[in-house]
């Protein structure tokens, strides 16, 4: 996936082309790299239910999920050196708080979205997965998610 987006990267400014196939390869939910702490985080059932759910996605759909993603990726990069609390930066924290819960059959209280969003941080493999997008935006998605949680809990 990072190779993906270091070459969507270098398409975007112009040093190479890529096909649309290309620009895909790296998003493949059919093989997930945390899977197994995933299982220990939030149980084998809840994994399952999130497999099945990417399984039964034609192509297309799992196309048009990741570039989904991108899309909320890079407004949240644009966003990163707002403030986390602005309604800009909570309005697109709320689109990945939706189309995680969406997307892969489960549903995450607001404790566990703000849980994942210190994992981006503090976990070296999120943070150089995200950070992809714009240097920071795993701490500013941690922020935001935080803010967005606490706000929405009460």
């Amino acid at each position: 996936m990072i190779a993906t987006i270091e070459k969507t990267m270098k398409h975007m400014k112009g040093e190479i082309q890529m096909s649309s196939k290309e620009k895909f390869e790296g998003f493949d939910f059919c093989h997930h790299p945390y899977e197994e702490e995933a299982r220990k985080r939030w149980g084998d059932k809840a994994v399952d239910k999130a497999n099945a759910k990417v399984q039964n996605m034609t192509e297309e759909e799992q196309k048009a999920l990741s570039q989904e993603m991108e899309s909320i990726y890079q407004k949240l990069a644009a966003l990163r050196h707002h403030s986390p609390e602005s309604e800009e930066a909570q309005e697109a924290i709320k689109e990945w708080y939706d189309i995680l819960n969406s997307s892969f059959h489960h549903h995450y209280t607001f404790d566990a979205f703000k849980e994942l969003g210190q994992l981006y941080a503090e976990d070296e493999r999120f943070t150089k997965n995200i950070d992809q997008f714009g240097e920071g935006l795993a701490k500013f998605m941690r922020d935001a998610m935080a803010v967005f949680a606490d706000k929405n809990k009460k």
